[in-house]
C-alpha cells in the first residue's frame, strides 16, 4: 500500500510540488496584502485627501492674492496721487483751506475704498504735517498720536519701499479688535523723503471671511507670521498667540518640500498642510484632525473576510489548472527524455493543454532552426576559411613586379637616376608592408603610405595624367582596417575609369561619423552602368594588377569580419565618374597609446 502511494507521488511529484508552492505563495501573499491594505488604506485616503485639500489651500491663496492685489493697487495710486501728497504735506491750517483739502481727500479716499472691495476695510493716511484721514474709523479707531508711535508705523518707516502686512493686537479693554494692517510709507522720490504713511486695516473677524467657508469640524486654517504669531484663524482663541512648535513644523515642510506632514500639536494628531505667501510674508496653514480622517477608513473585518474568500476561491481554481497543466506537461517531458542525445530529427507530439502544445510546437521549431543554423554555420565557416585562405594567398602579382622592374630598367637606361631610385624605394616599401607584414590589418596611416607608393609606381609607368588626392581626417590615422582593402578600388579606377578620358583625378576621402569609419574613392572618369540589383561591378581587362583581390572579395571579406551592416556601396553614372563608399566599424589600433 505504501509503495503504491510512493509511486503515485513520484509520478505526480510535479503536481504536488507545484500545488504546494502555489498554496503557500497564495496564502502568504494574501496575508501580506491584507495587512498592507489595512496599513495603506490610511495612506491612500490621506493622499486622496491631500489632493482635495491642496485645492482648498489654493482657493484660499487665490482669495488672499485677490485682496493683496486690490490693496497694492490702492497703495500704488495713493503714492502717485497729487491730492494725497498735497493733503499730507500742506501746512496751511486756515479753516477754508483745510475744508477744501478735506473735501478733496474724502472723494479720493472714497474711490480707494471702492477699489479694496471689502466692506470691513478701513483706509487711513497720516502725514508728516500732522493730518490724518480715515474712511471707516469705527473699524480701527486709532488716534494720530497713538498711530505715530505704533510699531506698524515704525516698521513702515524702517522699510519705506515695502508693502508690509502686520498684526495689530486688540487692546486690554477690548476697545480695539485685532486687525491685519497693510502699511506703506509714502515716499517723495525726488527728495527721497517720507511725507506720510497709508494704512489699510481689516479686522480679523472680517479677514476670516475670506476662508471661513473652507473650515469645519476638525478642519482648521491659520495665518502665521515669521515670528510664529497666529495672525488669523477660525480658532478665535488662538489669534495673537505665538506657537513656536507649529512654526518649526511649517519650516520643516518648506525646507523639505513636503506636501503633507503628520504632526502632534495642541495635544492632538493632525495632518499639516502649509504654503508660504510671499506677498504677506506669512504662512497659510491647514490642520486636519487625523482622528476624523481615520473614521472614514475601510472596516478591517470586511477586508479580512474578502481576502479569505478570495484565497479559497483561488486555491480551487489553482488546483484544477495545475492538475490539467502538469498532466500534459509530464507526457511532454517523457517524450523529450526518450529522445537520443544526438538525434535532432526527433519531433514531439503536439497534444495536451494549450500551454503544452505551445511548448511542443516551440520545441519542434527549435529543432528546425537548429538544423538551419548548423547548415548556415557550415556555409559561413566554409566562406570564412576561403576568405582566410585568400588573405594568406594575397601575394604580389609577378607581372606587376616584372613590369615595374622593366620600367626602372628603362629609367636607368635613360639616365633618370632620381626617378628610378624613388620608384625602387616605393616598391621596396610596398613589398615590406604587404609581404613582410603578416598581419591581416593595417592602420589607416600604413594603408595610406602603401597607396601612395602604389600610385607613384603606376604614375611612373603610365604617366601622371591621372592625379590622386588624399583627404584623410587626422583622427582616423590610427584606426585599423583590413589590409589591401582600399587598393583594389584605386586600382580599378586607374585601369578602367579612364579608357575614354585620358586625364582626370582620383580622390580618397576617409572620415568618421556616429561610430562608423567611412572610406570613399571618387573619380571623374568614364563612369559605368550599375545593375538594378545593386551588385558590385566586376573587374575587367587583361592588365597585370598589383594583387589578385577583386572588389567582390573586399565586400565578402568585410561582411565576414564585421557583419552585414558594413560593406561597399557604388554610385556611378556614364560620363560623370564613380563614387565607392566603404563602411567599416571603428577599431582602435592595438599599438596606439593615445587616449
Amino acid at each position: 500500500m505504501m509503495k503504491n502511494y510512493i509511486g503515485k507521488f513520484k509520478r505526480n511529484s510535479l503536481f504536488f510540488k507545484m500545488f504546494l508552492v502555489m498554496v503557500t505563495s497564495i496564502v502568504a501573499v494574501s496575508i501580506c496584502i491584507t495587512f498592507a491594505m489595512i496599513q495603506m488604506s490610511e495612506k491612500l485616503f490621506i493622499d486622496q485627501f491631500s489632493i482635495t485639500n491642496s485645492k482648498v489651500v489654493e482657493q484660499i491663496t487665490t482669495n488672499f492674492e485677490s485682496y493683496s492685489y486690490s490693496t497694492a493697487s490702492v497703495i500704488h495710486q495713493a503714492q502717485q496721487s497729487g491730492t494725497v501728497k498735497s493733503f499730507l504735506t500742506d501746512k496751511n491750517t486756515e479753516p477754508i483751506n483745510l475744508a477744501k483739502a478735506t473735501f478733496k481727500i474724502k472723494q479720493q479716499m472714497d474711490y480707494y475704498d471702492s477699489l479694496v472691495n471689502h466692506n470691513g476695510a478701513n483706509i487711513v493716511i497720516m502725514g508728516e504735517n500732522g493730518r490724518l484721514f480715515s474712511t471707516n474709523n469705527v473699524k480701527w479707531p486709532v488716534s494720530e498720536a497713538t498711530l505715530r508711535q505704533h510699531p506698524i508705523t515704525l516698521n513702515a518707516y524702517e522699510h519705506p519701499k515695502q508693502i508690509l502686512y502686520q498684526y495689530a493686537p486688540e487692546n486690554p479693554d477690548h476697545s480695539l479688535e485685532p486687525s491685519i494692517v497693510v502699511s506703506k510709507a509714502l515716499l517723495d522720490r525726488s527728495m527721497n523723503q517720507i511725507y506720510g504713511v497709508i494704512y489699510i486695516s481689516l479686522q480679523e473677524d472680517d479677514f476670516r471671511q475670506m476662508y471661513s467657508r473652507y473650515t469645519g469640524n476638525g478642519n482648521d486654517v491659520y495665518l502665521m507670521d515669521q515670528s510664529g504669531r497666529i495672525v488669523s484663524s477660525n480658532k478665535r482663541a488662538l489669534v495673537g498667540q505665538k506657537e513656536a512648535d507649529l512654526l518649526k513644523q511649517v519650516k520643516e515642510i518648506e525646507n523639505h518640500d513636503l506636501k503633507v506632514k503628520q504632526i502632534n500639536v495642541f495635544n492632538k494628531d493632525y495632518l499639516l498642510f502649509s504654503r508660504y505667501l510671499p506677498t504677506f510674508d506669512m504662512y497659510l496653514i491647514n490642520l486636519i484632525d487625523r482622528e476624523n480622517v481615520q473614521k472614514n477608513l475601510v472596516d478591517k473585518k470586511t477586508i479580512v473576510l474578502i481576502s479569505a474568500s478570495i484565497v479559497m476561491l483561488t486555491l480551487c481554481i489553482v488546483f484544477l489548472i495545475s492538475r490539467s497543466i502538469t498532466k500534459s506537461l509530464s507526457g511532454l517531458v517523457k517524450q523529450i527524455s526518450n529522445m537520443s542525445k544526438s538525434n535532432f530529427d526527433f519531433y514531439v507530439t503536439e497534444t495536451g493543454s494549450y500551454e503544452t502544445k505551445q511548448l511542443a510546437q516551440s520545441f519542434n521549431y527549435m529543432l528546425d532552426e537548429l538544423h538551419e543554423y548548423v547548415e548556415q554555420l557550415m556555409v559561413t565557416q566554409k566562406k570564412q576559411r576561403n576568405a582566410e585562405l585568400e588573405a594568406l594567398q594575397q601575394q604580389i602579382n609577378p607581372h606587376f613586379l616584372y613590369n615595374t622592374l622593366a620600367s626602372v630598367k628603362f629609367m636607368v637606361q635613360q639616365g633618370d637616376r632620381e626617378k628610378s631610385t624613388q620608384t625602387i624605394n616605393a616598391l621596396i616599401s610596398l613589398l615590406q608592408n604587404t609581404i613582410g607584414n603578416i598581419s591581416e590589418t593595417n592602420t589607416v596611416k600604413q594603408e595610406l603610405n602603401n597607396l601612395k607608393n602604389y600610385v607613384y609606381i603606376n604614375q611612373m609607368r603610365y604617366g601622371d595624367g591621372i592625379k590622386v588626392h588624399y583627404f584623410v581626417s587626422p583622427d582616423c590615422l590610427e584606426y585599423e582596417i583590413p589590409k589591401l582593402m582600399i587598393q583594389p578600388f584605386i586600382e580599378n579606377a586607374f585601369f578602367h575609369a579612364f579608357n575614354q578620358k585620358k586625364e582626370g583625378y582620383i580622390q580618397l576621402l576617409i572620415s568618421q561619423s556616429e561610430g562608423v569609419l567611412l572610406c570613399e574613392v571618387v573619380d571623374n572618369g568614364d563612369g559605368m552602368q550599375i545593375e538594378s540589383g545593386g551588385d558590385l561591378p566586376k573587374s575587367k581587362g587583361k592588365r597585370h594588377f598589383f594583387s589578385g583581390i577583386g572588389i567582390h572579395n573586399v565586400q565578402e571579406r568585410i561582411q565576414l569580419l564585421y557583419g552585414e551592416q558594413y560593406g561597399v556601396e557604388v554610385e556611378s553614372a556614364i560620363g560623370k565618374g564613380t563614387r565607392v563608399r566603404i563602411y567599416l566599424p571603428i577599431k582602435e589600433s592595438k599599438n596606439n597609446t593615445n587616449p
